[in-house]
């Protein structure tokens, strides 16, 4: 397709090279002469050329970003464009018949320049407040909401999806219990974020990515949720999480993240948070004082004499003298527990 667009602007310079020689005398040239014979190929050849190499890149380069960006479209993207610019051109045909009357050329190119600008301004502002329209015309009663029987998988509360989250991976099971539902969204520029990652020469950096990545995938098939990719962006700032937290503020909506730091963020400007680690600490079994379990010793503790435990879920049993039990199993009793950023500790001492 590319040769033949080079051959097609090779041709078509060769016929504007001679359509200017011939019919303006430019450049003036006697064929009477070899001189003048010589000029006139090199005229064209010259055309020729500027034609084999410029129109692909105003003709086909051009259609095929074109054609890209329109893919990546998601439907309401694609519906509210469309919309909104038969909107636009109504607007500016409507606006410019009276500019119509005016002289020339004010009469000519006016209605033109109202109808383009309208057009295009009706159709960036409709994909840009698409869902706060959908939103408006489901209340006016325009569209019907989801039935009851057969319930939307974007109904719901509206989440968007830090990279932290996707690469943890918990989230698909949090889903699969019914405790996250509605729509995650998930921005280009977190998933330009993951792959950054995924591309790292260092293994494991490069393992975390192409993790966060299928889990992405994984989520986009599940029935149980609706993942929204979008192209929403904040100008003017460089960082993920800002553009995040400005995002949720916009549109009301959570941030699904494991990162602390983020958290803290996202609590400060009033953002809610769900965080998959609070979420797991929240569901560990709670312990009091003077319960007993039964545990068994891996390992040396920190200090002199303590041996350290771990449950199912992960929870750290610091078992006081029990740096003598290695990989004994042992009954202990809960002493106190400890609740820290990385988790929960429960002290406990061996069973007379």
């Amino acid at each position: 397709m590319n040769n033949f667009v080079r051959l097609f602007g090779g041709g078509l310079g060769a016929l504007i090279a001679v359509a200017l020689a011939g019919g303006s005398g430019i450049p003036p040239l006697d064929l009477s002469t070899a001189g003048g014979v010589v000029l006139l190929l090199a005229w064209i050849s010259a055309w020729t050329v500027i034609g084999y190499s410029i129109l692909p890149y105003v003709t086909l380069q051009p259609a095929r970003a074109a054609i890209r960006r329109v893919l990546d479209l998601s439907t309401s993207e694609f519906v509210s464009a469309v919309a909104g610019l038969l909107v636009g051109l109504l607007i500016g045909v409507l606006l410019g018949l009276p500019l119509s009357n005016l002289a020339d050329p004010y009469g000519s190119l006016l209605p033109i320049g109202t109808v383009i600008v309208t057009g295009l301004g009706m159709m960036g502002l409709t994909v840009a407040k698409r869902h706060d329209l959908i939103d408006g015309l489901r209340s006016a009663g325009f569209l019907r909401a989801p039935s009851d029987d057969a319930p939307a998988a974007n109904e719901g509360p509206v989440n968007y999806v830090d990279s932290s989250a996707l690469i943890d991976g918990r989230i698909t099971d949090v889903v699969a219990s019914g405790f996250l539902w509605g729509t995650l969204i998930v921005p280009r520029f977190v998933i330009a974020e993951l792959q950054h990652i995924a591309d790292q020469r260092d293994q494991s950096r490069r393992a975390r990515g192409r993790r966060g990545l299928e889990v992405l995938a994984i989520l986009q098939k599940d029935p149980r949720v609706g993942v929204e990719l979008n192209d929403e962006d904040i100008s003017g700032v460089q960082e993920v999480d800002a553009k995040l937290i400005q995002l949720c503020r916009r549109r009301g909506a959570g941030i699904l993240t494991n990162d602390y730091n983020l958290n803290r963020v996202a609590q400060l400007n009033e953002v809610r948070v769900l965080n998959l680690n609070q979420l797991a600490n929240a569901l560990k079994p709670a312990f009091l004082p003077g319960d007993g379990l039964r545990v068994k010793v891996i390992q040396q503790g920190k200090e002199p004499g303590q041996g350290l435990a771990y449950l199912d879920d992960g929870t750290m049993i610091v078992v006081e003298g029990g740096g003598s039990m290695i990989e004994s199993e042992v009954d202990v009793t809960v002493v106190r527990v400890l609740q820290t950023v990385a988790g929960r500790m429960v002290f406990a001492q061996p069973r007379p």
